[in-house]
């Protein structure tokens, strides 16, 4: 069965419960940049609730969320969405089964954006938070029979399309999550998509944060945590053949 094919019916039969605790990656500079614009808590505070209401609502069917885990339900895609979500659908969160995957995946993005931005020859240090949450919820998994017939399509680099469109078909089909293979970690890692905000088995992540250093250059993103280091190689995506994200 190829990718166009499958329905909400098909992959709702192909589905099971999938509960897990998975990893994700953010940048945790939003609150430092603020604090350098204010000389107080009480303007930091102000500051950050005049910010907020200029973007877009919480979706009501995250309000009950942390916002570490009801964020990537707020906002609209880039264009050409991403690898579960096309332009005109619904949030996705991302996530990984380690960390070291969560860093490589994120660290590619980071690696694009300094491809993309020929003034800048590096992007220096900076902080991200690694934590965990828990999902519990009806999933299919990509990594298995029959959806690993079209392996190579779940894992093209650029072609966005069969993904984002089982995706649609898994949301008719009130499905929670997607689990697939890592694309952009060069060892063998997975990652999750998780399609709908009651999908999260607890609404805030549970404890056990990492901060985590970011640096890249044009060979390679490093990522550093006391005596911990992972160094991802980003030769084999140059020279870039990729027309898009």
């Amino acid at each position: 069965m190829s990718s166009n094919t499958w329905t909400p019916r098909a992959v709702s039969s192909e589905a099971e419960f999938w509960r897990g605790i998975v990893w994700r990656v953010i940048e945790a500079q939003h609150t430092a940049a603020t604090m350098k614009l204010v000389d107080s808590a009480a303007e930091q505070d102000l500051l950050e609730a005049l910010l907020d209401g200029g973007k877009p609502a919480w979706p009501e069917a995250a309000l009950h969320l942390d916002y570490l885990l009801a964020t990537p339900f707020r906002y609209p895609p880039p264009a050409g969405g991403s690898r579960f979500r096309g332009e005109a659908d619904a949030g996705v969160f991302y996530a990984a089964g380690s960390v070291r995957t969560a860093c490589a995946e994120l660290g590619y993005w980071r690696w694009r954006f300094l491809q993309d931005a020929p003034e800048l020859e590096r992007l220096e240090p900076v902080a991200h938070t690694a934590f965990r949450s828990q999902i519990d919820t009806r999933a299919i998994d990509l990594r298995r029979a029959p959806f690993d017939r079209d392996a190579e399509m779940w894992r093209d680099p650029t072609d966005y399309r069969p993904c984002q469109h089982i995706a649609r078909q898994c949301r008719q089909a009130e499905l929670g999550a997607i689990l697939y293979a890592s694309v952009r970690d060069p060892l063998p890692g997975w990652c999750i998509a998780v399609l709908n905000p009651a999908a999260f088995a607890r609404p805030r992540p549970l404890s056990g944060n990492q901060t985590w250093w970011l640096a890249v250059n044009p060979q390679e993103v490093v990522w550093r945590r006391r005596q911990q280091s992972l160094v991802v190689d980003m030769c084999r995506w140059s020279p870039r053949s990729e027309e898009s994200g």
